[in-house]
Parts: C-alpha cells; structure tokens; sequence
C-alpha cells in the first residue's frame, strides 16, 4: 500500500517514547550514579567525554546527536542520557559483600571522572540485593550502611521491593540507596532503580530555585517600600515634581524586569521537577513499614515548604511588577494631561499673538493704504498743475481732492482681493 507523504518529525517523534529506555537489572548490583548541570555550550563536550571512553576501552562509541548512550564495557556497564539542563551516568557493576565498601564508580577511569564537564548536582551509590527470607531490621540497616542515621523508606511496587536511604551525603561525596529485591522481574527492578535515582535528582533540581528565592527577598522589599514611597508622593506631587517621580519608577520598573527575567525561567523549572518528583514517587506505589517514614513523606515535608518559597516569591515578584506597571501608566497618564494642558497654553499665547500679529498686520496696511494714497494724490497734484500750466482749465486742489478717496478706495479694494486669492491658493495648498 502507498501512504501518504509522512511528516518530516514523524520518525522521530514516534521513537521519543522509546528513547532512554530502563535497563534490566538483576540483584546483586552495584550502581554508582552522577548528575551534573551543563550550560548549552557543554552539551557537545559531554558526547565527546562518553566518546573518549568507549575509544579507550575499544567500544563503539555513541553516534552524533544522540542524548542516549549504553554500552558493556567489560567489568561495568554505563548508561549516560543527555537532558536539557544536564546529564547523567549510571555506572553499573555486579554486587560485592559490601554493597558501599566498593563502589561501581571505582571500575572507572578516575581521571575521566575528574574530567567530566559540567557541575555535579547529585552523586549516589545505590546497592540492589537480595531481600532473604528475615523481614529488614531498619535499626541494622542503619547502623551498618547508613552510619547510624535515620532512614526512610517503605515496600515498593506492591511489596515485590524494599527501598532505604538517609538522604545524606556520605564521606566520599556520594548519597547511598539500598534496594531489596523480593520479587521484581529484571525490568521492574530497572523501572524501580531509575524512580529512585530520578526522585534524588529532580529533587534536587527542583530545590535549585530555593537560593534564589531567599536572595530575591530583599530586594523585594525594598522595591516594595520605594514604590509605596513613590506612590505616596505621587499624590501630593505638582507638575514640576511629576518627571522626576517618572524617572524613579521607571528605573524601579527596569530593575524588577531584570530580576524577573533572570528568575522566571527557574522558578517554572522549579515547578516542573516538582511536578516530576510526585509523579515518580507516585509510581513506586509505596507502602509503610511500620517504624519508619516513607520516602513521600520525607520528600514531601521537606521539599514542599521548599516549593511554596519559591511560588510565593515568584507571584510577589510578578504582584510588584503589576504594580509598579501600573504606577507607571498612572503617572505617565498625569504627565501626558500636564504636557497637554501646557500646550494648550502655548497654542493660547501663540493665537493671541496671532491675534496682535493680525491686528498690527491690519494697522500697518491701513498706513501702507494711506501712504500710498499719499504719494499717488501726490503724482496726480503735479500731473493737474502741469495741465493747468499748459493751458488746460483744471483747477489743481479740486483734482487732488477728488483723487484722495478714489485713490484709496481703488487700492483697498486691489489689497483685499490680492488677500482672498492668497487665502484661497494657501487652503488648496493645504488640502490632501
């Protein structure tokens, strides 16, 4: 059959569901695992690590562009994922009597270890054994593998598991799981294994935006007195005191964007590891042993406190942003009114002095009349009195007497009419 033309994402969209698949896992393991934060300039330099490995113990090395990477080098088998803001490995060795004493990390390089790029978030050992016939003693437990602290823990998957940490770093820099396993098949145990590991590592990542929010807390308050302090003058405040009152909240304005846009993207990572960390916790489908906390307990008491800091600051960050927008419009709308009405004075003064311009305009060619009247009247006397020497009978005085209104009747009439059509060809200049 001829399908359709297939999208161009449409394998790969179809394989992301089948991409960092879990590894099946046995008891007795040892695994040792690593999460370290990377900036996008990293990303490349942790593909060229894994390559540098698998080159040096002669395996096939990860193709370009992968985020996934698996492979049996021999005494140890490593799994390495490529996430967004980080990557992991997961080094996996068979078990020891010890299940701490001799970690899986040990098997590997130590100098490609030292070397890995990026900055280590999570370090853990977690040991996979055998549960025995005895149910746990978790005071044992704790005194043989967990230097005598308190554990958490609880049956996992239905009772097929049993799962046991202090949540502490121990001398070497690593965090320790204990995983007894009952009854799980080689996947499940995988499943359970990577919950576990993912559940200290988002944990983690989730917790990333806690600093940040404590260091945000000053300086919110801060911000918030400055503009009560603003909005305080703002109300007794002249036209004269308006700029410098838009000045200062604009400053503040930008100050809080600038938090705000170094902040927002880790809070909202924040909250989605949070998110994550329930749901791995939900799947593990844990259950109480009697005596000891369970791992949704002690994650939930401590990490939810953690997450409502960090939401309470993020929506006060964003209140005083509203805010001081819309200060900001208030103020800006009072400068605009006080712009408009010093305009409006302006343009008053300007058609007053349009108005004494016109009425000058009006005198000056009422004298203009007059003089010219004067000098014409004046031709015209020579022109009679020279008619009158040749012989003409023209009286002189009659003939300017009867020329002085013509003369100044004929050029008012020629000056108003010369202003019409200027009137007229400036308002068809003006028309679009």
């Amino acid at each position: 059959m001829i399908l359709p033309g297939s999208h161009p994402q449409r394998r790969e969209l179809n394989d992301e569901v089948h991409a960092r698949p879990t590894e099946a896992m046995a008891a007795p393991l040892r695994i040792s695992y690593l999460a370290l934060l990377v900036e996008p300039a990293q990303r490349e330099a942790t593909w060229e690590a894994v390559v540098a490995l698998a080159r040096r113990s002669a395996v096939t090395p990860p193709l370009p562009g992968v985020s996934h990477f698996s492979a049996d080098f021999g005494l140890y088998r490593l799994v390495w994922e490529q996430h967004t803001e980080f990557h992991r490995l997961m080094i996996i060795a068979p078990g020891a009597d010890d299940p701490f004493g001799e970690p899986a990390i040990a098997l590997v390089p130590p100098d490609w270890v030292a070397a890995l790029p990026g900055h280590l978030l999570v370090a853990a050992h977690l040991a996979l054994v055998g549960a025995g016939e005895t149910p746990p003693d978790i005071d044992d437990i704790s005194a043989r593998l967990f230097e005598g602290n308190v554990v958490v823990g609880g049956e996992l998957a239905g009772g097929a598991a049993l799962a046991f940490t202090d949540f502490r770093i121990h001398p070497g820099g690593f965090n320790r799981f204990l995983v007894l396993d009952r009854s799980m098949s080689p996947r499940q145990a995988g499943r359970i294994v990577q919950r576990l590991l993912e559940i200290d590592t988002y944990r983690m990542l989730a917790l990333l935006a806690l600093p940040m929010a404590r260091e945000l807390g000053p300086f919110l308050n801060s911000s918030e007195r400055e503009l009560a302090d603003i909005t305080a003058d703002l109300v007794k405040a002249d036209e004269h005191a308006e700029p410098a009152l838009l000045e200062r909240l604009t400053a503040l304005a930008a100050e809080i964007e600038n938090r705000e846009a170094g902040t927002l993207s880790r809070f909202s990572a924040a909250e989605a590891y949070h998110e994550l960390v329930q749901r791995r916790i939900g799947e593990l489908r844990e259950r109480r042993i009697e005596g000891s906390q369970t791992l949704q307990e002690f994650t939930e008491r401590r990490l939810a406190p953690a997450m409502a800091t960090c939401r309470a600051v993020a929506a006060r960050q964003d209140s005083i942003s509203r805010r001081v927008a819309r200060a900001t419009t208030l103020l800006s709308t009072r400068v605009d009114l006080t712009r408009e009405r010093q305009n409006q004075e302006v343009l008053a003064q300007m058609n007053r002095r349009a108005q004494q311009q016109l009425k000058l305009q009006q005198t000056v060619e009422g004298l203009s009349i007059a003089a010219i009247t004067y000098y014409v009247v004046g031709l015209i006397a020579y022109a009679a009195k020279g008619l009158k020497a040749d012989g003409y009978a023209i009286e002189p005085d009659k003939v300017t007497g009867i020329a002085v209104p013509v003369v100044a009747v004929v050029f008012f009439l020629a000056l108003r009419t010369f202003r019409r059509w200027l009137g007229r060809r400036t308002r068809k200049a003006r028309a679009p």
